[in-house]
């Protein structure tokens, strides 16, 4: 009986929750009630799916520094208040924000740290470089299966972060397969968060589609950052 009982021990102790044995539910009277380790889970697995890496999760509000730059300032106070009610606009049409202009004005900071924000009240988000995906995804346009994995993971995340759209030199494959991720996401109100070096107009200028489809999901949240002195990376630290 020792024996049994030291056996069971060991065996519940392979759990990371001994009460309902990973299961994230306990039956009780023929009844599934959720676990209490169920949310935490549930935030791993958003975390692990999100693709932003270690580095980007301690991109915070709490450490983000606007000094006294008024444009930088209302743009940490807008990101802030998307976040506080994005389940409230999630399902409507303008339920987006895009970050645009200057160089190092901490636009990539306070996408992550909508991002981050958002994935700890278990909303899942998922991160996109801009450069890398399309230069990966452009390798491999002639194999379908790769092609529409990749591409159809951005197309239906809860939420997708596009990070530095159109940075660099874009061609006409770019602008299609843009076309495609955001015309599925325009189409089925699916939120984004971009940031882009691009002003409004230079971002219609590249494709007026994407530029007139992203400009009416983030009408309510578009902020443009410019100025001589607006940069972050050296003034904000």
């Amino acid at each position: 009986m020792k024996g049994n009982l030291e056996n069971l021990e060991l065996n519940i102790s392979e759990y990371r929750c001994a009460k309902c044995r990973d299961l994230t539910f306990i039956v009780e009277d023929g009844v599934a009630i959720a676990c209490e380790c169920r949310g935490v889970r549930q935030a791993e697995e958003i975390l692990k799916r999100s693709g932003i890496s270690e580095e980007f999760r301690n991109k915070r509000f709490s450490n983000f520094v606007y000094g006294s730059q008024r444009q930088i300032i209302d743009a940490y106070k807008e990101a802030c208040t998307y976040s506080k009610y994005f389940k409230d606009i999630e399902n409507d049409r303008c339920n987006s924000i895009m970050f645009m202009g200057q160089v190092g004005s901490g636009k990539t900071h306070l996408s992550l740290a909508i991002a981050n924000e958002l994935m700890e009240n278990s909303v899942g988000v998922v991160y996109m470089s801009y450069r890398e995906v399309i230069t990966k995804l452009k390798q491999n346009i002639m194999d379908d299966v790769y092609y529409h994995r990749v591409l159809g993971k951005y197309k239906i995340a809860r939420v997708l972060l596009i990070d530095d759209l159109f940075k660099g030199k874009v061609t006409d494959s770019d602008i299609n397969i843009i076309f495609e991720l955001i015309n599925y996401r325009y189409f089925n109100k699916l939120p984004v968060i971009v940031s882009c070096e691009l002003d409004v107009d230079g971002l219609l200028n590249v494709d007026e589609a994407i530029g007139s489809r992203l400009v009416e999901m983030c009408k309510d949240y578009l902020l443009e950052l410019k100025g001589q002195r607006l940069n972050y990376r050296m003034y904000g630290k």
